[in-house]
C-alpha cells in the first residue's frame, strides 16, 4: 500500500514539558490507529501528522510532502474530524445549515451556495453514514444521537475530498455498539480510497475481531522512539503551534 505518513524521531515540547515523542511511525493507505491514554500526546501528534501543528524535532513526511515546510499542500489534501474545540458543531443549527456553511468555506468567495436540499444531504452524508439513518435537513444537531453527530463531523470533513482523514478520540463514543459502528464506517472510508489515521485510548481488539479489521497500530505507551508496529483533553496543546484548523 502507498505510504501516507512517515515519521522518524518526531517530538513536540511545550513550555510545560514534553507533549509526545520521540516517536517513529509509518502509516499506509488503510486504517492506522494511534493508541495511547489521555495525556500521551495523541491529539497533538495527529494534528502534527495532518500539517496543523509544528513539531519540535524529528523528520516527517505526509503524502510525500516534508513537514512543517510544506504544510499548505498537506492541509489542502487532508481533513480532520473529532477534535474537541476545532471541528465541534454548534448544537443550535440544523444539519442542512452545517452542510451549507462547510460548502461555503470550501468554495470561492464569489460562489453562490444554495440552501441544502434532501438530494444534497444524501450526497454528502450517504457515503459516510452507510446504513446509519440519515437525519433530515432541518434536524437540529442537538437532536442527533452520538453516532450521527460524529458521522456528521466526519462527513463535513470529507466534503473537501481529502486523500487522508485524521480522526481524534474514538472513545468519545463510549458504548461498544456506538464504537462498533464508528469503526465500521471508518473502515468503509478507507475501502472507498481515503486513508484514515485515528486515535484511541487503547486498541479495540474485540470489536476489531468482530468486524474483521486488522488496523496498523502505533502504540504511544511504548518506550520513547519505539512505537510498536503490529499490522484530548490530556494533551498539552500550545495554540501558538496550530498552523491551520481547516
Amino acid at each position: 500500500m502507498p505510504i501516507i505518513v512517515r515519521a522518524h524521531e518526531l517530538a513536540l515540547h511545550s513550555k510545560r514539558g514534553p507533549v509526545y515523542g520521540p516517536v517513529s511511525l509509518v502509516a499506509d493507505s488503510g486504517l492506522t490507529v494511534v493508541a495511547g491514554p489521555a495525556g500521551s500526546g495523541r491529539t497533538s501528534l495527529l494534528l502534527t501528522l495532518a500539517g496543523r501543528m509544528k513539531p519540535s524535532s524529528g523528520h516527517l513526511e505526509t503524502l510525500g510532502y516534508d513537514l512543517p515546510r510544506r504544510a499548505r499542500p498537506v492541509q489542502r489534501a487532508t481533513a480532520i474530524a473529532g477534535f474537541q474545540g476545532i471541528d465541534t458543531l454548534e448544537e443550535s443549527v440544523t444539519v442542512g445549515a452545517a452542510i451549507r456553511e462547510r460548502a461555503a468555506w470550501l468554495s470561492p468567495w464569489w460562489a453562490f451556495i444554495r440552501r441544502t436540499d434532501e438530494a444534497e444531504l444524501r450526497r454528502v452524508l450517504g457515503p459516510v453514514f452507510g446504513e446509519v439513518p440519515l437525519p433530515d435537513v432541518d434536524t437540529l444537531i442537538w437532536d442527533l444521537d452520538e453516532v450521527q453527530t460524529v458521522l456528521l463531523r466526519i462527513a463535513l470533513a470529507m466534503m473537501s475530498e481529502p486523500e487522508a482523514l485524521f480522526f481524534d478520540q474514538i472513545e468519545q463514543l463510549q458504548s461498544p455498539e456506538a464504537r462498533r459502528t464508528l469503526w465500521h464506517r471508518l473502515d468503509a472510508i478507507t475501502r472507498a480510497g481515503t486513508a484514515v489515521v485515528a486515535s484511541a485510548a487503547a486498541p479495540d481488539l474485540e470489536l476489531w475481531a468482530e468486524l474483521g479489521l486488522a488496523p496498523h497500530i502505533v502504540d504511544l505507551t511504548a518506550a520513547p522512539g519505539e512505537a510498536s508496529d503490529s499490522s484530548s483533553q490530556g494533551d498539552t496543546l500550545a495554540t501558538d503551534l496550530i498552523l491551520e484548523h481547516a
